[in-house]
């Protein structure tokens, strides 16, 4: 019998629920899952600790908006799958959100490299069993919107900074080139220069914001 020691953590009890649900009538026959939860991040970071010290677990379960913990270390479920992947080496990180936006996506990969990235949107009870499997024998797994992404930007030969992806980002936001500067550390002409540089590499004739946000949208930027 193969026992796996599982985390979730999401602020919402139910949706955990569904999740235990799922995994549990669906495990495999030689499976025994023992499941831990949190709803945020000061209850997370305790077990993970623990764990780390005693019986680590195999797979963290992570949604990204949590409420933050008291003394400020950890504001989100990026910062527990990073605490995660320092202390608990072997375990299977997964991260799960309904943010969907090519820039938070982008970030996550980058930062956290999980080993499971599923968008609420995209699951079904069949995909999330699925996924939990794959993940256990060959990792990565991501969900539709998640690969979507990951292959629009492979197949792109446009290579844009991460300073320059926050600039997309925010312009798609709604937010004034003007004000860019309370967002990012640098000065309004600086960022001028660089928006020209994107027009520049997205083929942006006609100088518009509008059709630089569609070119980059198209190529999965955001």
């Amino acid at each position: 019998m193969k026992h796996i020691n599982i985390l979730m953590v999401d602020d919402h009890p139910i949706i955990i629920e569904g999740y235990q649900n799922v995994l549990m009538a669906t495990k495999e026959e030689d499976q025994t899952l023992l499941i831990d939860t949190a709803n945020n991040c000061d209850t997370a970071q305790l077990m993970i600790n623990r764990a780390a010290k005693g019986t680590p677990y195999d797979v963290c379960f992570f949604d990204i908006s949590l409420p933050p913990s008291e003394d400020g270390r950890y504001a989100s479920g990026e910062d527990l799958a990073l605490l995660a992947k320092r202390v608990l080496p072997d375990a299977k990180i997964i991260i799960l959100t309904m943010f969907n936006e090519s820039f938070r996506i982008h970030n996550i990969i980058k930062e956290i490299n999980p080993d499971g990235f599923l968008i609420k949107s995209d699951l079904t009870s069949m995909e999330l069993a699925d996924a939990f499997q794959q993940i256990l024998k060959y990792p990565p797994y991501y969900s539709s919107t998640v690969s979507n992404y990951v292959k629009k930007t492979i197949t792109s030969e446009i290579y844009v900074d991460d300073i320059n992806r926050k600039i997309l980002h925010l312009l798609s936001q709604g937010i004034k080139t003007k004000s860019l500067s309370e967002y990012i550390p640098l000065s309004t002409s600086a960022i001028e220069k660089r928006k020209k540089q994107l027009k520049l590499l997205f083929s942006v004739d006609d100088g518009k914001d509008e059709t630089l946000l569609s070119e980059a949208r198209e190529k999965g930027y955001l």
